[in-house]
């Protein structure tokens, strides 16, 4: 642990105002008479203390805690009590365990006794588990034309069925260009036609509004993302057992080529 660092800083101001920095450090201002400005000289010291070292996030642990006691709990969690940091550190060496500091800000600080690589592992592949069923919502757009051709009509309407089914809400845009900005009902009767083809996967979470040139309207899905996500897994889960059984049934039926009965045996060369 580094040891605290103690710099002293003498400031002298002159009659002009102006800025004094040490850089790195601290920045404080000159200060003068504010009626006659008369000649002073005013000397300020400023004491700076620091402890170097890098921040952990991570807790204390046996020698690296410094304190005279501490409320120590067992492996099983039963309370010991509050004892020395001496004592609590020959229990961790008696059962071969390690001294971690859970409650730093607790008077005296709260140690228990545990396998700290155990406990770290458990804690990261909890933390991944959580990341992984983490389920964030996602706006996915989407953009036609009022006169859109029935075939891009089609692809369209595909990708806003798989963004409802994956749990995520649609932005339709309708872009107007031109003389069609006259005709908005066109591209209304285009929305109202997509959020009636796929109302059984989700709903109309957001009205048709003209926004300039732009009509948007906002689809919401009936299932959550997190339903959307187990299924997905499910499925994917299904298709990679189906695809060993299949491999498995493959190799258990391969035919097993047989010498003939009447075939000569072969004699080895002299």
């Amino acid at each position: 642990m580094c040891a605290p660092r103690f710099t002293v800083v003498v400031l002298r101001f002159s009659v002009e105002p102006r800025l004094c920095t040490v850089p790195g450090r601290f920045s404080c201002a000159g200060s003068v008479g504010l009626r006659n400005r008369r000649c002073a000289s005013v000397r300020q010291a400023v004491v700076w203390c620091y402890r170097g070292g890098s921040i952990s996030a991570e807790p204390r642990i046996n020698d690296r805690i410094r304190v005279p006691e501490v409320r120590l709990v067992g492996p099983s969690g039963e309370q010991v009590g509050i004892v020395p940091l001496a004592k609590a550190l020959e229990l961790a060496q008696e059962y071969d365990l390690d001294l971690v500091e859970v409650a730093a800000n607790a008077r005296p600080p709260v140690c228990k006794l545990m396998d700290y690589g155990k406990f770290k592992y458990e804690s990261a592949m909890k933390a991944r588990e959580a990341r992984k069923n983490q389920a964030h919502t996602v706006i996915k757009e989407m953009k036609l034309r009022p006169k859109i051709d029935p075939h891009d009509y089609d692809t369209k309407k595909g990708h806003v069925v798989r963004f409802l089914k994956q749990g995520d809400k649609v932005k339709i845009t309708i872009m107007f260009r031109g003389r069609e900005q006259s005709r908005p009902e066109l591209g209304f009767r285009l929305l109202q036609r997509l959020a009636s083809d796929v109302e059984e996967l989700g709903f109309i979470e957001s009205n048709p509004k003209q926004d300039g040139r732009n009509m948007i309207m906002v689809l919401g899905p009936h299932k959550k993302k997190t339903e959307a996500m187990a299924e997905a897994r499910e499925a994917q889960a299904a298709r990679k057992a189906e695809r060993q059984g299949v491999s498995a049934e493959e190799t258990s039926e391969a035919p097993v080529a047989e010498a003939p009965a009447d075939a000569p045996a072969e004699t080895p060369e002299a």
